[in-house]
C-alpha cells in the first residue's frame, strides 16, 4: 500500500452541466480552464441520455473489458466518484433505468439529459502522477 498526502484546503468546485453537455469531457475542460491538476469527485446528481461505460470481465492480466453503450435512453446517475490526476479524471459511476442498474468506468460520450451537478475537491501541494508498473498497468506514483 502506498499513501500520498496533500492539502485539500478549502477549494471546492461545484459544476453545473446543462442538457446535451458531455460529462467526462466537460470535467476535463473545466479542470484545464481552472488549472486543477489533482482532486477528487465525491458527489453527483445527474441524468444521462447517452452513456458509455467499460467494465472488467476477467481477473487475469491483461484484463478483458466490456463496453456498454446507451444511446437516447434515460438513465439516472445513482452515484459517481473518482480522482483527478494531472487534470485527467478516473471516474466510476452507477447508472440505472426503471428496471436495472449498471456500474463501470466512465468513458467519453456520456451526455447530460436534464442536468448534472457535481463537486470537485481540488487537492494542492501533492506530487503524484500516473506511472506504469512492471506489468504495464497505470498506477499512482509520487514524482
Amino acid at each position: 500500500m502506498v499513501g500520498f498526502v496533500g492539502n485539500a484546503g478549502a477549494k471546492v468546485h461545484i459544476l453545473r452541466l446543462d442538457p446535451g453537455e458531455l460529462l467526462l469531457e466537460s470535467i476535463h475542460e473545466y479542470a484545464a480552464r481552472e488549472g486543477i491538476r489533482h482532486g477528487y469527485v465525491p458527489a453527483i446528481a445527474a441524468t444521462l441520455s447517452d452513456c458509455v461505460l467499460h467494465m472488467v470481465m476477467t481477473t487475469g492480466y491483461p484484463p478483458v473489458e466490456h463496453f456498454r453503450r446507451w444511446e437516447d435512453e434515460p438513465l439516472e446517475v445513482a452515484g459517481m466518484s473518482g480522482i483527478i490526476v494531472d487534470g485527467i479524471a478516473h471516474l466510476h459511476v452507477v447508472v440505472s433505468n426503471h428496471e436495472k442498474a449498471w456500474a463501470g468506468h466512465v468513458e467519453p460520450g456520456c451526455r447530460v439529459l436534464y442536468r448534472a451537478e457535481l463537486v470537485i475537491h481540488e487537492i494542492e501541494n501533492i506530487n503524484i502522477a500516473r506511472i506504469r508498473n512492471e506489468m504495464g498497468t497505470e498506477i499512482l506514483g509520487e514524482i
